[in-house]
């Protein structure tokens, strides 16, 4: 089990078509560190595992990983129906809104800490 786990848990729920930033993917969870934390879950996502990556974007929908990648995560995103201009993308209209029940139970965020620290 990765101590990322709880991350990517949230990121295969987002749909085709619809994104999220890290700050919003942090507040979800309750990341100690907020959208940095989710960042660096973003940046370790292990490849062949399913997790769609290229949906979690930066404040205001901006793509903020390097090239290649970057090239990669909009094309990616525009197969999916997402239009990104600039290097971004309009959140009115393709923002995800992730269902109450993603939360975790104070139980399990405890848990999630401890093996965080």
């Amino acid at each position: 089990m990765s101590t990322w786990d709880p991350v990517y848990r949230v990121v295969k729920l987002i749909p085709r078509g619809r994104v999220l930033s890290y700050g919003a993917l942090a507040k979800i969870l309750r990341l100690r560190g907020g959208a940095r934390s989710a960042g660096r879950a973003m940046a370790a996502t292990p490849s062949g595992k399913g997790i769609p990556w290229h949906r979690v974007l930066g404040e205001g929908g901006k793509i903020l990983v390097r090239e290649p990648y970057a090239s990669l995560q909009k094309k990616l995103l525009e197969s999916e129906g997402v239009t990104v201009v600039e290097s971004r993308v309009d959140l009115k209209r393709h923002l995800w809104k992730a269902p109450r029940n993603t939360k975790k139970s104070s139980k399990e965020r405890a848990t999630r800490e401890r093996t965080l620290k």
